[in-house]
């Protein structure tokens, strides 16, 4: 990790808190719950920070969780264990969505403010055309001035079609309206150099330039005792949002005026500096968004190819294919070594790309009978990872 001075962070904060016009702030579970279900003045302190911001000129959404906490507290449970099934979850979300949205607009109508409530899956980010109409919704809710609330649809998702967690959902939102700044509002504190309850020598960590297997590491001394996203996840999401040009925050979201503190200048929690290229909005679609359908394993010259020359990827250099895929899925490419490349949109079905792989590009019509494209994966739909 490169150090970064306490003075240097701050002035590096502030700049960016102060050039930040667009904002997503995501609210975890255990911020907004406790064991008896959801915490209304800590939902109420949430409303009227984001109600701040809205009011400085920002543009800003929210996405939210506690539909099953909501949910929890309407309905008696026959299991005494309290271990909940994802058709448990699934009919709490159900149960407790209305409960949250009709909290959340009492909460934000006492500080003037108009909410709008959008429910999300995978395939509404994972289909293109779907995608830019969730991002024209949101941008025509941005000129109405209403403050959009998005969750993942639980009642819907199954597992293999989820975002993940809210963490990921928010960082998908990110970069899908191109924010400039991920504020992740949890139960801890920030990063720390160690384990603060047993390193007496652990230090708070408040200014990250990149997300290195080093910071990866010191996840696991972060303890979050509710919600389903730790701190593994939301790194991945601070690092997923850096590599679309944004920061990203993670810190205590119950603290008082947290939002207030933090535009102000207060060293308080973690923040993750924007990674100095930003890729454009539809390779950060295709990155982070779809769902590899398989992987393609190179040569040392295809590696090379991609990942210096900055080319395409041809099928002379492709050694082997894994999984089954169609023309237009997304695939990992990786190295003889299993180290992964990159991610791109294939023009070649699996099949066929196993008859074509190690031929020149010349040689795919007689192969196969036609040929599409020169390219297995053109550079334009390739991400460099």
């Amino acid at each position: 990790m490169n150090e970064i001075t306490r003075q240097e962070g701050l002035y590096l904060r502030q700049t960016l808190f102060d050039k930040s016009r667009r904002i997503v702030v995501k609210v975890g579970s255990a911020v907004l719950a406790d064991r008896q279900g959801l915490a209304l003045d800590v939902i109420k302190n949430i409303g009227k920070e984001i109600s701040f911001l809205h009011d400085s000129g920002r543009e800003v959404i929210v996405v939210s969780s506690g539909a099953v906490a909501a949910g929890k507290t309407r309905v008696q449970f026959a299991n005494s264990s309290g271990d909940l099934g994802i058709k448990e979850k699934q009919a709490l979300a159900a149960i407790g969505q209305s409960t949250l949205m009709q909290i959340y607009d009492q909460v934000f109508s006492s500080f003037d403010q108009t909410i709008a409530q959008i429910l999300l899956t995978h395939q509404d980010l994972a289909k293109r055309q779907r995608y830019l109409n969730v991002r024209n919704t949101l941008f025509t809710l941005f000129k109405f001035g209403v403050i959009p609330i998005i969750n993942e649809n639980d009642t819907v998702s199954v597992e293999e079609l989820r975002l993940g967690d809210n963490d990921m959902l928010g960082a998908h939102i990110c970069n899908l309206v191109e924010a400039d700044m991920f504020i992740c509002l949890t139960d801890v504190v920030g990063m720390y150099t160690g384990n603060p309850i047993t390193d007496p020598d652990a230090k708070p960590i408040y200014t990250v330039d990149e997300i290195t297997p080093e910071i990866e590491a010191m996840a696991v001394n972060v303890k979050s005792s509710l919600g389903t996203g730790g701190m593994q996840s939301k790194l991945k999401a601070a690092k997923m949002v850096s590599s679309g040009g944004g920061s990203s925050f993670i810190g205590p979201g119950r603290e008082p005026e947290i939002l207030r503190k933090l535009f102000s200048g207060e060293m308080i929690g973690t923040f993750f500096l924007p990674h100095k290229e930003r890729i454009s909005g539809r390779k950060r679609w295709i990155a982070s968004v779809l769902k590899p359908k398989g992987s393609l394993i190179l040569d040392e010259g295809a590696c090379n190819a991609l990942v210096i020359k900055k080319k395409s990827l041809l099928p002379s250099g492709i050694e082997q294919v894994e999984g089954s895929f169609g023309v237009g899925d997304a695939v990992h490419c990786r190295n003889r070594q299993g180290r992964l490349i990159a991610v791109g949109l294939i023009n070649y079905s699996s099949s066929d790309i196993n008859k074509i792989r190690g031929y020149h590009s010349r040689e795919i019509e007689n192969i196969l009978g036609y040929r599409d494209s020169d390219e297995v994966v053109h550079r334009d739909n390739l991400v460099l990872l």
